[in-house]
């Protein structure tokens, strides 16, 4: 019998916005942010305590210590400091899934450090070991197709291939740079369209027309779009009608 198409849906939340509660039943990911991009201490048992009621696995979303920037500006530290960098943020989050009795889930890097790890051999193998080291069997959520993926398989870490809903793709499968103007997807129809491209297709098509192969085992929407919500619910409904289940991946 053929087995049957699921997939999961994360979001970064924990970020300090007011719609977390509004996605929350929609998602089945959650990467909590850990205080040092955005959150805090209050923060991160909220949206612990959304995710348990709502039945949403959790994981760790760090970044860089760069509130001002919202940790997406690249910053260039030594493979020790990245290594304590994630090891602290993964700590902060476990102690209060911990005192939940809730259970850590999988990490993912956040913002710069994400889209760097993605494309730097030393950094991803870095994070990678970090994780491992913090709990080998939590899932590492990286971007499809790039080193984020490969380094934490030669690690010997379950990884997790990550596309994106709410973001555009150049023709070599990056995500398209949050500086230029067509970053973003703004258009519910267009939103709904890649999704069904990545999970069907395997595909996604690129801001040149490119036709480009990922693997989307989970697909992000993020928590701070203009649109998240009225995203998130849509493709709810639209995975309901094609009869794909939104499911978090086994740890």
């Amino acid at each position: 019998m053929k087995k049957m198409q699921t997939i999961d849906i994360n979001c970064d939340m924990g970020e300090g916005l007011h719609n977390d509660a509004m996605i929350m039943p929609f998602i089945s990911s959650v990467n909590i942010a850990c205080g040092y991009h955005a959150g805090d201490e209050a923060t991160m048992k909220q949206t612990v305590e959304l995710a348990m009621v709502n039945q949403v696995t959790i994981g760790a979303h760090p970044g860089f210590a760069d509130k001002a920037n919202f940790g997406r500006t690249e910053k260039q530290l030594s493979p020790a400091e990245i290594y304590d960098l994630v090891t602290e943020q993964i700590y902060l989050l476990q102690k209060i899934t911990d005192s939940f009795g809730a259970w850590l889930h999988h990490v993912k890097p956040h913002g710069a450090l994400y889209n760097m790890s993605a494309k730097d051999t030393v950094l991803a193998n870095t994070i990678a070991k970090a994780v491992y080291d913090f709990d080998s069997s939590l899932l590492l959520f990286g971007l499809s197709g790039t080193h984020s993926i490969s380094e934490a398989t030669k690690t010997g870490l379950k990884s997790v291939s990550e596309t994106f809903a709410d973001r555009t793709y150049q023709d070599n499968g990056s995500l398209t740079p949050r500086n230029q103007a067509n970053a973003l997807i703004d258009s519910t129809d267009n939103c709904i369209k890649q999704v069904l491209q990545m999970i069907l297709q395997k595909t996604v098509t690129s801001v040149t027309g490119k036709t480009v192969p990922i693997i989307a085992e989970t697909i992000c929407l993020h928590g701070d779009g203009n649109h998240a919500v009225h995203f998130a619910a849509t493709i709810y409904q639209v995975l309901q009608q094609h009869r794909i289940p939104i499911q978090s991946i086994l740890q």
